[in-house]
């Protein structure tokens, strides 16, 4: 069947920690499933600090598209997976594969980004199902601030807030991050 768990919050909420906390009391062979790209020096120092919180006793992947077949083939008897984050893997695919005129886009070509995104998240969602996995996903609550005052920024909202929705709806439980303080949803 599969299990997912939904936690979300805003930047520097805590969010990571109690995900990662919540996936080491488990004590499951455990996955984590790293979306970022680390361009800079300070998204590096990052993904650093995340991995010496961590530990050493996570299979690591890094990668934000094709995951159904990349974890098809790299999980073998680790049964929970930890993707940190949904933004950031939106994000990406959004704008890494190709160039796009975002202040001129036309809403088919929008809601054909927006559906692609939506299968590769069904993807992870089924190979869970399939090999009765806990999933727990860290997200960037994106709905509790300004109006972007750019295109890309908005359309990006609005598709986050929308892959956030279909996570959480799925989801065994969900909790909002405050302040390091996490507050069970559902």
């Amino acid at each position: 069947m599969g299990r997912i768990i939904y936690v979300t919050g805003g930047a520097r909420s805590g969010k990571s920690s109690f995900a990662e906390d919540h996936v080491a009391a488990s004590k499951l062979k455990r996955v984590y499933l790293a979306t970022s790209i680390p361009f800079d020096n300070e998204m590096k120092l990052r993904v650093e600090k995340h991995k010496e919180q961590r530990g050493e006793n996570w299979l690591t992947i890094e990668a934000y598209k094709n995951l159904y077949e990349i974890l098809q083939n790299k999980i073998r008897d680790e049964k929970i997976i930890l993707l940190d984050c949904l933004t950031v893997m939106v994000t990406n695919l959004m704008i890494m594969e190709e160039e796009r005129d975002w202040d001129n886009i036309g809403k088919d070509e929008l809601y054909s980004i927006e559906k692609s995104i939506e299968a590769e998240i069904k993807g992870v969602f089924n190979f869970v199902e399939e090999k009765d996995l806990e999933l727990v996903v860290v997200s960037n609550e994106l709905g509790m601030g300004l109006v972007p005052p750019y295109a890309l920024g908005r359309h990006f909202r609005d598709i986050a807030g929308r892959m956030n929705q279909l996570v959480a709806k799925r989801a065994d439980e969900a909790y909002l991050v405050v302040s390091g303080l996490p507050m069970k949803l559902k």
